[in-house]
């Protein structure tokens, strides 16, 4: 299985059209079709359905698709990785962020180190810890700023001197909206819209003391940015940390503190014994400078 058949595979199944996909790619239709039944032959299965109104994917295909856009990506960075040595330092630095208090001072890091190469672009993704630390395993991010609980064992880290506390977001005209701080048992009566990350999910409950039977959760999130729309049109009150609110204020919007306090910090990670390329390195080396001051 060739890289170029997985990109005539990928431009099928975007187009959903064999004659658009052939045009895009340059070679005739009669060609990209043979192509794409050797592939199913070679895998053993059908990827997709032809039909009139065009390319479907089966379920083999999307499972497919999702493998062949994870190793293209990984061949096209390591093309990047050989042309960066013949050149100014340049080439991408992939970062994954969650929403916190530590993304202020990481998004400084990486202004100052963009000033400092300009040559250098940053692809960021905005996800969950556990998407995140997915990807980074692949070999597809190479610097995450996660939140714990987090395992780092298979990581190089550095933890950040900022806490984040935990609190409830809620409309100001809830019931409890004047409080300076909410005690867990008065806020399980509420709908509440929790956190899908399961680890943290399962520290909330705990803290709750309760089962998720027990509790009104009339929606879980990932990311707070669409949550916290949700709240103000008075779905429920999320649980969530001041510095991913912080990104997302609202006059309508009040956040109060839980007592007694729990608090996390936010993490850079990156994978041990892992050779980057050199703009990463450099990157790496910023933040281990800036690890150095913190010690």
């Amino acid at each position: 299985m060739e890289l170029r058949t997985l990109r005539y595979f990928l431009a099928a199944a975007q187009e959903e059209n064999m004659t658009r996909a052939a045009e895009l790619l340059h070679i005739t239709q009669p060609t990209l079709s043979r192509q794409m039944m050797d592939l199913e032959k070679e895998l053993g299965t059908t990827l997709m359905l032809r039909g009139k109104n065009g390319l479907t994917l089966t379920d083999d295909g999307i499972f497919f698709r999702q493998r062949a856009e994870e190793i293209i990506e990984l061949a096209d960075r390591l093309e990047h990785v050989f042309a960066e040595k013949n050149t100014d330092i340049s080439g991408v630095i992939s970062i994954g962020a969650t929403e916190s208090v530590g993304s202020r001072l990481f998004a400084k890091m990486v202004k100052q180190f963009s000033d400092k190469y300009p040559l250098v672009r940053f692809d960021l993704y905005n996800e969950m810890a556990d998407d995140i630390k997915d990807r980074m395993d692949k070999g597809l991010i190479d610097v995450g700023l996660l939140l714990e609980p987090i395992d780092t064992s298979k990581y190089d880290f550095l933890r950040l001197s900022q806490k984040e506390t935990w609190g409830v977001l809620m409309r100001d005209d809830h019931p409890l909206s004047g409080r300076e701080s909410i005690r867990l048992d008065e806020i399980v009566q509420y709908p509440l819209i929790l956190p899908l990350r399961e680890k943290v999910r399962a520290e909330i409950l705990n803290w709750l003391n309760c089962e998720e039977k027990d509790l009104h959760i009339p929606l879980n999130y990932t990311l707070l940015s669409n949550a916290a729309l949700l709240v103000e049109e008075g779905l429920g009150s999320a649980f969530c940390l001041d510095g991913a609110l912080s990104i997302h204020s609202s006059p309508k919007l009040r956040f109060i503190p839980i007592y007694p306090e729990h608090t996390t910090r936010s993490v850079l990670v990156w994978k041990k014994n892992h050779v980057f390329s050199p703009a990463t390195s450099l990157f790496i080396q910023e933040i281990n400078m800036l690890r150095a001051k913190m010690e």
